[in-house]
C-alpha cells in the first residue's frame, strides 16, 4: 500500500506540551499501581505535559477503570487518557473474568468516544511478572497517550 508509512516519524521526539491529560488508577495491588503511576507522570513530565494539564483519579480496581475513563470521555477536554492497573493471577476464574472485562471495556470507552487510551493494565502470573513491569508499562503508556493524542488530531 503506498503511503502507508506516513504517520508519526518514530525519529521525531514526541511532544506532550498543550495535551491534556487523564489517568485512571486502580488501588487494587497498589505498590504494583503507585509504581506504575509515578512512571506514567515522570514520563508525561519529561515530554512536556505540564502537571495542572494532568488529571489523576483512582478507582478501587480493575473494572472499575472503564467507568471512571467512560465519564472523563463524556466530560470532554482530555486528548488521551491512560489506565493503569494491575491483574494477578490468582486460584479461580476470577483472573480472567476481571481481565478480559477490563480490556475490553477500556477499548470499547475509547472506540465510543473516539479517544486515545493508553492501556497498562498489567495482568501478569505472579508479582515478580508485575513488579518487572511496572516502570516501563507506566512509562511507555505516557508515551502512548501522547503518540497517540498527537496521531488523531493530525488525522482529523
Amino acid at each position: 500500500m503506498q503511503g502507508a508509512n506516513k504517520g508519526a516519524d518514530h525519529n521525531t521526539p514526541l511532544d506532550g506540551k498543550g495535551l491534556r491529560i487523564g489517568i485512571v488508577q486502580a488501588r487494587f495491588n497498589a505498590d504494583i499501581t503507585d509504581a506504575l503511576a509515578a512512571a506514567c507522570l515522570a514520563e508525561l513530565e519529561r515530554l512536556g505535559v505540564a502537571a495542572e494539564d494532568i488529571h489523576h483519579v483512582q478507582v478501587p480496581g480493575a473494572l472499575e477503570v472503564p467507568v471512571a475513563l467512560q465519564a472523563m470521555a463524556v466530560r470532554g477536554g482530555y486528548h488521551a487518557l491512560v489506565a493503569l492497573g494491575c491483574i494477578i493471577r490468582g486460584e479461580t476464574y476470577h483472573f480472567e473474568l476481571v481481565a478480559n472485562e477490563s480490556g475490553a471495556s477500556v477499548s470499547r470507552v475509547a472506540l465510543d468516544h473516539r479517544l486515545p487510551i493508553a492501556n497498562a493494565i498489567l495482568t501478569t502470573e505472579n508479582l515478580a511478572q508485575a513488579v518487572a513491569r511496572q516502570t516501563d508499562k507506566g512509562r511507555d503508556a505516557a508515551q502512548v497517550a501522547v503518540e497517540m493524542a498527537r496521531l488523531l488530531a493530525s488525522l482529523t
